[in-house]
């Protein structure tokens, strides 16, 4: 990502303390997609781009405290191979399926049975992935249209957690992306007849950024 696009990162996430929010949000998609598949478990892996790893965002329902935060290479197992294709994914019976990685799933603690994993697209990204685990009846069609449904949610839930992890990394630093980022937040903040002399500011610096 080129420092362009982190400043419009930086300023399209806007303030600080955003990302607890969308980790919430985050949460609040698995929680409901668990209940309606009365599933075992749900979550929502995240593609770190940087160490091409696959990390557990959100996670309701078995093996939750520790499965949140851990990590595994991106190309690795189901997820990996949804991810990769961008291709939803529903297996009934996994240790029969090459793509499952046992050794992966042993590590966490919980080896599912059954499973639906899809990508987490945004704006042609592939961001990461939303599975649902172990539910009593088998897997149908039509439920994977519903997943589909969530996955939308999730994926833009999951951009804006980027986005304001992006911001809050810029405000940290002392360069041009932090004075630029510091301005954004001010922004939130000014009354209403301060604001269009502000936005206009900002917009004049994305012509520049754009030329």
């Amino acid at each position: 990502m080129t420092s362009e696009d982190r400043l419009r990162a930086a300023v399209a996430a806007g303030v600080l303390g955003s990302e607890a929010r969308f980790r919430g949000l985050l949460r609040s998609v698995v929680e409901v997609a668990r209940a309606i598949f009365a599933a075992r478990a749900s979550s929502v892996l995240l593609l770190d781009e940087e160490a091409n790893e696959l990390v557990f965002e959100a996670v309701v329902g078995e093996g939750e405290e520790k499965l949140l935060g851990m990590r595994f290479p991106a190309g690795t197992g189901v997820a990996g191979w949804v991810l990769a294709t961008r291709t939803p994914l529903v297996l009934e019976d996994v240790e029969r399926d090459p793509r499952f990685a046992k050794d992966v799933a042993e590590g966490t603690g919980y080896v599912p049975q059954g499973l639906m994993a899809v990508p987490l697209l945004h704006d042609e990204r592939a961001l990461g992935v939303l599975e649902v685990l172990d539910r009593q009846s088998r897997f149908t069609l039509e439920e994977m249209e519903l997943l589909g449904l969530f996955a939308s949610q999730a994926a833009i839930a999951l951009d804006l957690l980027q986005r304001a992890r992006e911001s809050e990394a810029a405000l940290a630093g002392n360069g041009d992306l932090a004075v630029v980022a510091r301005i954004a937040t001010a922004l939130r903040d000014l009354d209403e007849d301060a604001r269009p002399a502000a936005m206009r500011l900002l917009t004049a610096l994305d012509e520049v950024l754009s030329t």
